[in-house]
């Protein structure tokens, strides 16, 4: 049962039990206890029914049907102590008072809330309604994305904007790895703690850790999940299992390991580019060079380069399970 609905009985159980005091202390108003326990509960029902029927109503819809209904109303009292009707009596003025305050509110509230907030400022000059709070944005980092780094590249560059979080169980973790034996695992370690506190000083994102801890899961990974949905924050990661765990859960997420991917040169059969050859191939002949990426070239009769700047052709490319490898064959081929 969700929180509103504790609330909406316990109010309910309210108004049932206030309507019973009142036929106690009031037995002129109402005759019975019965009576007014039914009483007390139809009137809380009736405004839980209203409740749900307002769901969806916001607070600008609230203050637009509000300004409506006063203009309305202002619009109603001039016609009715204008001449218009003087000739009326009394049982007459009742009832075509009624009828403009009802037509006029009416109007006044549809047309002020069918309009935007920039139709205000005709009828009030120079202002306009900006919104004071704008909703935080929470990244939260998981152990993986700080070690790497290149959160905080994007952040410098103003890729990424937003509050970033830091769980106090993230930290440990950090923590426990720049503790280790292992000389290899200590340095990943000491790095992420570096780039927490190179983190912290990028003005103006904000790092904030977050004490909370979820006991009832023991893995670091199902921790950020249920984090990041009781936050409603973006999860930040490289670990492709975990993305796509928080995918399952429908949490977002960004793999930064996706996005660098996603922003690799295009590169086409045809294209023509110099390249380094650094070593020979695995076949007779080849010679192997780099993109900038990382991504590896094959270079056919490229053996007798290796260690010069040359001008290669691409001729193929081939999806791999590490990534794009890039066949070419050389644009001025060597002279015999």
């Amino acid at each position: 049962m969700s929180p509103l609905w504790t609330i909406r009985i316990f109010f309910l159980c309210l108004c049932t039990f206030a309507g019973y005091e009142v036929s106690q202390v009031r037995p002129e108003w109402i005759n019975n206890g019965l009576q007014g326990l039914i009483i007390g509960f139809g009137l809380g029902g009736l405004c839980v029914a209203i409740d749900e029927m307002l769901k969806g109503f916001s607070l600008r819809a609230f203050s637009a049907a509000t300004f409506g209904l006063f203009l309305g109303s202002l619009v109603a009292w001039l016609m009715d102590h204008s001449a218009l009707f003087a000739d009326a009596d009394d049982p007459q003025r009742r009832v075509i008072r009624l009828g403009l305050f009802l037509s006029f509110s009416y109007l006044g509230m549809v047309l002020a809330m069918r309009s935007n907030k920039e139709d205000f400022s005709l009828i009030i000059p120079y202002v306009r309604f900006a919104p004071q709070f704008k909703p935080e944005i929470l990244l939260l980092l998981d152990t993986s994305v700080i070690i790497d780094g290149r959160i905080a590249d994007l952040i410098e560059a103003n890729f990424i904007e937003g509050t970033l979080v830091v769980p106090r169980f993230v930290l440990h973790e950090l923590q426990r790895i720049a503790d280790s034996n292992d000389p290899v695992i200590r340095a990943r370690g000491r790095r992420g703690l570096e780039m927490l506190t190179r983190l912290r000083q990028i003005k103006p994102n904000e790092v904030k850790i977050h004490d909370a801890d979820i006991p009832e899961e023991t893995e670091v990974d199902a921790k950020l999940v249920r984090l990041a949905r009781a936050l409603g924050a973006k999860l930040f990661t490289n670990d492709y299992n975990l993305g796509k765990v928080a995918e399952l859960q429908s949490v977002p997420y960004v793999n930064l390991n996706e996005m660098a991917n996603a922003l690799k040169p295009v590169i086409l059969p045809g294209e023509v580019f110099t390249l380094r050859v650094v070593r020979e191939g695995k076949d007779k002949g080849q010679g192997l060079g780099y993109l900038n990426d990382g991504t590896m070239v094959v270079i056919n009769n490229g053996h007798s380069m290796i260690g010069q700047q040359v001008s290669i052709k691409v001729l193929s490319l081939l999806q791999t399970g590490a990534g794009i490898i890039v066949f070419a064959d050389l644009n001025a081929p060597p002279a015999a």
